[in-house]
């Protein structure tokens, strides 16, 4: 064959094999991205979307903390509720249900669209004022008007306020983004959004749930792309309003909830004495732990010293029995929680998805900082579950449904995957 015609010839089998290369090429890329005119249509028609897949990491890391939660949750708990219930498995048996019906949520809607959330953002804020002003008509415990009883469990709205504050938040951000440095685009909505839910708590009343919202509020705001000098602005209003209700009496339950502060392990009188009595054990548990602990299940401080253990004093447990060590890297589990979910929200395709993504995310970390701040007495005694620990229903459920959200965020996250 003659060398020009051989030339030719494979000339024209790498061109075959350039064009079905780059075929190749183009259902893989058509598989994973979608053109933006595409893209709105199934934004448009599609509920549930599988993209490129759930992240790993974060799944695995939400698995480890739900597990190391629940058998301390037990550990903590075993003592208590044979003695209140008569069944040492009485909480865990709950507690394993309501892990079961959080898992399937967040299941559902790792595999939901979130961008259908952007929509029914005020929606989802309307039903969680539903629910704050229904939980005040009904019977409360003590005075105190925070759950709405489903049989199972209790619903407390509250939880659902933080996600509706939060999935709002993203959604006027993201809408109004180029507009957010502006005060009536940022401040206004803020001080009307967060006002309404707080003035809904200060009744119940749920002081410990207007900080986590006020906090979740500012953030939100914040990274949406409010000014900085507003900060300061919210700050002098706050410190004024506070000062308002403390002179005319209306803070008269978180008065009573401050008694002692700070002061544990100071005896003072019986009164204080008794006032201080589960933060004071709780400093026990955490000192006895030590570096190493007493070892898992042998705490002392939950045989009825530390009243309920299960719920918001239990890392006081967890201390007491894995010590400073094992409290430690629990801690760090969290952190990398926290760091994984925001380095996925702000690789996610959309503003709504990184808005959304990182305000989830940072609810955790900032009720993990807030709870142990009060089991050491740094702040007062109030009632801050730690996320994946403490036994409660509506909280975790909730909880795991979150997850699922960022889940779903993780599917279009442009991130390595491993």
């Amino acid at each position: 064959m003659a060398p020009n015609k051989r030339m030719m010839l494979k000339a024209d089998i790498n061109r075959i094999y350039d064009d079905e290369y780059y075929s190749e090429q183009k259902i893989k890329q058509e598989k994973f991205f979608v053109r933006p005119s595409r893209q709105r249509k199934m934004k448009k028609t599609m509920w549930f979307a599988i993209g490129m897949g759930i992240d790993l990491p974060f799944c695995i890391i939400i698995l480890i903390l739900l597990t190391i939660g629940t058998i301390m949750m037990f550990s903590a708990s075993y003592a208590f509720s044979y003695y209140t219930q008569g069944d040492s498995y009485y909480f865990l048996t709950r507690q394993l249900i309501f892990i079961a019906i959080g898992l399937a949520a967040m299941v559902v809607m790792s595999f939901f669209n979130y961008n259908k959330l952007h929509k029914i953002a005020p929606i989802v804020l309307g039903i969680s004022y539903l629910a704050l002003m229904i939980v005040l008509i009904l019977p409360g415990d003590n005075g105190v008007k925070r759950w709405i009883p489903l049989g199972l469990f209790n619903v407390q709205p509250s939880e659902i306020a933080k996600f509706a504050i939060i999935l709002f938040f993203a959604h006027w951000a993201s809408k109004y983004y180029n507009k957010m440095q502006f005060a009536r685009y940022s401040v206004l909505p803020g001080v009307i959004v967060f006002g309404t839910t707080a003035l809904l708590l200060f009744l119940e009343p749920h002081y410990s749930g207007i900080v986590i919202l006020g906090i979740l509020t500012v953030l939100m705001l914040y990274i949406g792309g409010m000014k900085t000098k507003y900060l300061f602005i919210g700050f002098v209003l706050m410190v004024g309003v506070v000062l308002i209700l403390a002179m005319t009496g209306g803070l008269s339950y978180a008065m009573s909830r401050m008694d002692g502060w700070g002061q544990a392990l100071i005896y003072t009188d019986e009164d204080m004495w008794q006032t201080t009595w589960q933060t004071r054990n709780s400093l026990y548990a955490i000192g006895s732990g030590g570096l190493w602990g007493l070892g898992l299940g042998q705490s002392r401080q939950k045989y009825l010293y530390l009243p309920e253990p299960q719920n918001d004093f239990i890392f006081a447990i967890v201390v007491e029995e894995l010590g400073f060590i094992g409290a430690t890297m629990i801690l760090l589990i969290f952190a990398l929680l926290v760091w994984r979910g925001i380095t996925l929200s702000l690789r996610a395709k959309d503003k709504f998805g990184k808005l959304l993504g990182i305000g989830l995310t940072s609810q955790i970390g900032i009720q993990v900082v807030l709870n142990i701040l009060v089991i050491t007495d740094w702040l007062p005694n109030t009632g801050i579950s730690l996320p994946f620990f403490s036994y409660g229903g509506s909280s975790l459920i909730m909880l795991l449904a979150q997850m699922g959200i960022v889940l779903s965020i993780s599917r279009t996250a442009n991130i390595e995957r491993q």
